[in-house]
């Protein structure tokens, strides 16, 4: 069964979970209308199904190269380039004083999702343009912004983040590259980075890199750190890509997945460059377009699960063993428990997803500090409970497959190979977790209250309808309102650390109890409350043990030495 987007996953979500309808009634955001996001969502749907998931296998098969200085996209990948830079996919939430369409970030989430489960490894392209627009819509100078956001926007250049290096990753601001000042408002930029994904292609005119450096007065660390934005083509008097500039691809890293996706090492030698911010205002800049690709990384996990648990679901169908009604797997109670587990897990995730892009829309449209409070504590998040959703459901279904799963020729194990990695860039998991218990709860744990008040108050309020889901809900969720009370009481961070990420996931195991209660309360008796039953069932209890952890503190985690470690 080939990719079938889920476009009306999508409109039930925005319209029924999402409270999409509150972003259409923003003055900014008014043009939005159901009519134009159905249009929006059919029309993106169609392209990836007929355009991008053929291009999946070819990728994993024929992986980008490096030829002579040159990299060579796989089969196809200019032609699905073109078509997502012809449709507008890329600026989709972008200024339209620059080509953008200034729609809602919800809804270039969806799209961006729906890319991701139909070809990953070529959705890391416009993703990584985006977020260098977003960027250098917040922080670039206005000659900057003319000069090269209209190209980015329309795909005929594309853009990249140039932060790790060797001795540089986690930690930013352990970096070494250097910037001087060229006398003439450029800067000339030297230093290697690495991981750079898609930092070359053969189909877009240029490519602009958006490089951190320190310029000679930077003091050490993050605070010393300025942005740059390095094009491979130097723009000419008429702003279009002249001669090259003086940076290379040293060489394209082996992965374990995301075969089509080059990922390069990067060589600047005091190649031109302009500054993008303040100087030593990198980090800030850079942050922008990082919580960007959070919730980015966070689509594509989710992107991955929808594709994997279409790609089991279809072998399911057609797989005979064993007697069952149906003479094939799918009627097998442990196939129908990972069937059931991977689509209440991509709901609950998609959910996350797409409340966190919201909150970012209501942010942008009211400048409300609360919306602001509400999207920076649903980012790590949707981030990490995405893209382990992404790993969980794309492993389970290579089980599913059983044996034909280890085979690579049934796709089953590149989803997940694929997907490996979204736990670990942008930020990894750990990070995210870490970041969730401690500047996220800067505030006391406010926002993480208001959050579990709204949660609550639902669920009183599906008593009268549903009392045997609303109730394990609210029961949920006092839970972890105690163990959020008990991290806040943590003067010591190690003390939140140690249980960061089992926390984090009880976070998104509440909300996604959550949200499909409110699915259920808005389908009574369709599909929807059966998964939400499924779901409320068999996966939100999870989130006790995983709260028990998050409160044992560190000394356990401490309680070998390293001496014992190693013995």
């Amino acid at each position: 069964m080939p990719y079938r987007a889920p476009v009306t996953d999508y409109q039930f979500l925005l319209r029924h979970v999402a409270g999409f309808d509150q972003i259409a009634g923003t003055e900014k955001f008014s043009e939005a209308s159901d009519d134009v996001v159905d249009a929006i969502l059919t029309e993106a749907g169609k392209m990836c199904e007929e355009v991008m998931s053929p291009l999946q296998r070819p990728g994993d098969l024929e992986p980008a190269r490096l030829e002579n200085g040159v990299v060579r996209t796989s089969p196809g990948y200019s032609d699905g380039w073109k078509a997502i830079s012809e449709g507008g996919w890329i600026g989709m939430s972008g200024d339209p004083e620059y080509g953008g369409m200034g729609l809602p970030m919800t809804v270039t989430t969806a799209v961006n999702e729906m890319m991701s489960a139909a070809c990953l490894s070529l959705q890391l392209a416009p993703l990584m343009s985006q977020g260098q627009i977003e960027a250098m819509e917040h922080h670039a100078s206005d000659a900057i912004k003319e000069l090269f956001l209209p190209k980015l926007m329309s795909g005929e250049w594309s853009g990249t983040m140039n932060l790790t290096e060797p001795q540089a990753g986690s930690d930013v601001g352990a970096l070494s590259s250097k910037a001087v000042d060229n006398g003439d408002g450029s800067f000339a930029v030297t230093g290697q980075k690495i991981y750079i994904s898609w930092g070359d292609n053969d189909f877009a005119g240029n490519v602009c890199h958006l490089v951190l450096a320190r310029l000679p007065d930077g003091v050490p660390g993050t605070k010393g750190i300025s942005l740059f934005i390095v094009p491979k083509h130097l723009p000419d008097d008429n702003g279009e890509a002249g001669v090259a500039n003086s940076l290379k691809v040293v060489s394209l890293e082996h992965k374990m997945g995301l075969h089509g996706s080059p990922t390069c090492v990067m060589q600047f030698d005091g190649a031109k460059g302009w500054l993008v911010g303040k100087e030593h205002g990198g980090m800030a800049a850079m942050f922008t377009m990082m919580n960007n690709a959070r919730l980015g990384v966070g689509g594509q996990g989710v992107g991955v699960a929808e594709g994997a648990y279409q790609h089991a679901l279809a072998y399911a169908l057609e797989r005979k063993q064993g007697k069952t009604p149906s003479g094939t797997i799918v009627d097998h109670a442990d196939v129908r428990r990972m069937l059931m587990s991977m689509k209440a897990d991509v709901f609950a995730s998609r959910a996350i997803l797409l409340n966190c892009a919201a909150a970012i829309d209501m942010q942008t449209a009211t400048d409300d500090a609360e919306w602001a409070a509400r999207a920076a504590f649903l980012t790590p998040i949707a981030k990490a409970f995405g893209t382990e959703t992404g790993m969980r459901v794309a492993e389970t279904g290579v089980q599913v497959h059983g044996g034909m799963g280890f085979i690579e020729e049934t796709g089953a194990a590149q989803f997940y190979r694929d997907v490996r990695v979204t736990a670990i860039y942008e930020g990894t998991n750990g990070i995210q977790a870490m970041d969730l218990v401690a500047r996220k709860m800067m505030d006391g744990g406010e926002a993480a209250a208001k959050l579990l008040d709204e949660i609550e108050d639902h669920a009183e309020r599906a008593r009268a309808t549903v009392p045997e889901l609303a109730g394990p809900v609210w029961e949920a969720t006092e839970t972890l309102r105690e163990a959020t009370e008990w991290l806040v009481a943590q003067g010591d961070l190690n003390e939140r650390f140690a249980g960061a990420v089992p926390y984090l996931q009880a976070f998104a195991r509440v909300l996604g109890g959550h949200y499909h209660l409110v699915a259920a309360m808005a389908d009574p008796a369709g599909p929807r409350e059966k998964l939400a039953r499924f779901y409320i069932n068999a996966l939100l209890p999870e989130h006790a043990g995983l709260l028990a952890q998050a409160q044992n503190g560190s000394a356990d985690v401490y309680g070998l030495t390293i001496d014992e470690l190693v013995a």
